[in-house]
């Protein structure tokens, strides 16, 4: 598969370096997607699984970021948090979708952003399966595949809006969780999605694909990349309800036309 990896603007030095990793990272996911077994499966929780592809692909990336970058500071979603006390830091979700990816199905993506002092600069989701890769560079807007400019929808009603979401609650064994949401909303929108990566659902709103997503007990490499492909969209991201205290109280990431509705539809008693 051959893709334009440019960065669809003029000085894009950081984010090209990025796509390349998120690029050779796909590869590998791809090059053992067919051959995963159960042998080789960890579990972080009853519903949480792990694979060697996930720390193999996390490995890569921080192996090429620490060759280029000594100093910085990584989160990574296998293997933690450096601390440095650096202002620059990276945030790498090596699968996200990892049950997509052991079960052969293609809503699984490799994210990776780069953070100055706590604020997304530049995201990239990359989609290996369905050969989608997403990119955002504050401030110059998202793209896909290096030459596509991503748009949010332009959808202006619940009853015409596709919304996507997901289930880490569940995982997370929350008492109240994301069907409690779900009952709530699902009656006055025309449908749901369910990938099964945040990164991706998060991709498909700036992408115009769906007209909003919401999820509980995410952490930040789930989001990192993704909600800043959303802004630089045009797009909307808050908390559940209404804040900026996301992911720690949820997320909610629409076109920004629907966002009052969504909140209103989630919170209402």
């Amino acid at each position: 598969m051959k893709m334009d990896l440019g960065s669809g603007r003029g000085d894009g030095t950081m984010l090209d370096f990025i796509k390349k990793i998120a690029w050779d990272a796909g590869e590998i996911c791809l090059a053992h997607a067919e051959n995963i077994t159960a042998d080789d499966l960890d579990f972080k929780g009853k519903r949480d699984l792990v694979t060697v592809v996930d720390r193999q692909v996390e490995a890569y990336i921080i192996d090429k970021i620490i060759g280029t970058y000594p100093e910085h500071d990584i989160v990574g979603e296998e293997s933690g948090a450096t601390n440095k006390g650096n202002d620059h830091c990276w945030i790498i979700d090596p699968i996200d979708g990892t049950t997509s990816y052991f079960h052969r199905q293609p809503y699984y993506s490799v994210s990776i952003a780069y953070q100055y002092r706590g604020v997304t600069e530049t995201g990239v989701v990359y989609a290996p399966a369905l050969g989608q890769l997403f990119s955002a560079q504050r401030g110059e807007g998202a793209f896909l595949n290096g030459t596509h400019r991503l748009s949010v929808s332009t959808t202006e009603r619940l009853i015409n809006a596709v919304l996507a979401t997901g289930f880490a609650c569940l995982r997370a064994g929350r008492t109240i969780n994301n069907l409690h949401f779900l009952s709530k909303i699902l009656p006055q929108i025309r449908d749901i999605r369910r990938c099964g990566s945040a990164a991706v659902d998060l991709a498909y709103v700036a992408a115009g694909k769906v007209d909003g997503f919401w999820e509980m007990d995410l952490n930040i490499y789930d989001i990192a990349a993704g909600t800043l492909l959303v802004e630089e969209a045009g797009g909307t991201v808050c908390d559940m309800i209404g804040g900026s205290d996301y992911p720690q109280s949820g997320v909610v990431a629409t076109n920004s036309i629907l966002t009052k509705d969504i909140l209103r539809s989630l919170n209402q008693e």
